[in-house]
C-alpha cells in the first residue's frame, strides 16, 4: 500500500492481495489526512485478489473517509475483485469491457445498503428508547 498526499487529495494505491491480513495497514491509510484534503482516490490497478474480508476493509476505509468529509473515488478494478463484487451484490458477471462499471455500481450498492441498515437500526433503536 502506498499513500500520497497531493494538494487537496489523498491517493491510496493498493497492490497484491486485499484480505484479512491487509486490514491493519489499510486502517492507517487516513492517519495523516488533514482538514485541507477533500478527496480520497483508491487505486486498485495493482490489486489482483480481494476476498470478502478485503471488501469489508475497503468499505470501512470508505466509511472512515466520508466521516472525515472526504469524497471517495475507487478506480482500477481488476477482474477477480470485479467478479467478487458482482457475486456479492448480485450484478451479472463483469467479464466484459463494462466490468469496472459493474464493480463501481456494486460498491455503491453495498454502501447504500450499509447506510440504509444503519439508518434503520438507529430508527428502530429510537423507537425503543424509554420516554422521560
Amino acid at each position: 500500500m502506498d499513500v500520497q498526499h497531493c494538494g487537496s487529495s489523498v491517493l491510496v494505491t493498493l497492490g497484491g492481495e486485499l484480505d484479512e491480513d491487509a486490514g491493519a495497514a489499510l486502517q492507517e491509510a487516513l492517519s495523516d489526512v488533514t482538514v485541507y484534503e477533500r478527496d480520497l482516490m483508491v487505486d486498485l490497478h495493482g490489486m489482483v485478489f480481494m476476498d470478502s474480508a478485503g471488501l469489508l476493509h475497503l468499505l470501512a476505509l470508505h466509511r472512515r473517509a466520508e466521516l472525515r468529509g472526504l469524497r471517495v473515488l475507487v478506480v482500477g478494478w481488476q477482474p477477480q475483485p470485479q467478479q467478487l463484487m458482482a457475486e456479492v451484490v448480485g450484478i451479472p458477471g463483469p467479464g466484459s469491457a463494462t466490468g469496472e462499471r459493474y464493480a463501481l455500481a456494486g460498491f455503491r450498492r453495498l454502501i447504500e445498503e450499509r447506510a440504509r441498515g444503519a439508518r434503520d437500526l438507529a430508527d428502530f433503536g429510537a423507537g425503543w428508547l424509554p420516554r422521560a
